[in-house]
């Protein structure tokens, strides 16, 4: 009924690329620096869901569109870049938390899924597994569930690892300078993750 090794390589794969720095892990890092675990819960369900939705439709044939019409790449590369941009603005401009931060809105579900839906390298990824891991199960949509489960579960300790670490740094700041500079550090990485979206 499976390939277990295919399962073990599948996850292997997918711990790989969600634990990589980048966008979305940046984004995790300077929520968690700032909200802490618990207030970034939202952000990192609205990724990790959207990385498992995104995947599961590539899964089942809109990876194929994505690779006739190149028209579509260019403005998901567009849009992500813009996006990209809008968000490390917001960070970069940040100082320290104020004294009753439950006051501040994180950056919540709903932009951790935009995040995910315009940025290429998830296409990319997403495309690459459904390829070389649809034939995992006996059914093309229980390999779709399978390929999204991986991403969601795997995704969520990756995130969580991030977020971990960016409390743990929110944690040792002490002054408004320290906090402006690691957050303009925060945006400059969100910036530099754009690069590897032209590459």
């Amino acid at each position: 009924m499976g390939d277990p090794i295919g399962f073990l390589s599948l996850l292997t794969i997918v711990f790989a690329a969600t634990a990589s720095p980048g966008g979305a892990t940046t984004l995790v890092a300077a929520s968690g620096a700032r909200f802490g675990h618990l207030r970034s819960l939202a952000l990192m369900a609205g990724i990790c869901f959207g990385m498992g939705s995104l995947t599961a439709t590539l899964s089942i044939g809109l990876g194929a569109l994505l690779e006739t019409v190149a028209a579509l790449e260019v403005g998901l590369r567009i849009l992500g870049t813009a996006y990209l941009l809008y968000l490390a603005w917001i960070i970069g401009r940040q100082g320290a938390p104020q004294a009753g931060t439950a006051s501040e809105t994180p950056i919540g579900f709903v932009q951790g899924f935009a995040l995910v839906l315009v940025n290429p390298k998830v296409w990319t990824l997403g495309m690459a597994a459904s390829s070389a891991y649809l034939g995992l199960t006996s059914e093309p949509w229980l390999d779709a569930v399978v390929i999204a489960a991986a991403f969601i579960g795997v995704g969520t300790v990756s995130a969580s690892l991030w977020c971990w670490l960016g409390a743990k740094l929110g944690q040792m700041l002490t002054s408004q300078s320290q906090w402006r500079a690691v957050n303009i550090a925060f945006g400059a990485l969100l910036v530099f993750s754009i690069l590897p979206i032209w590459m």
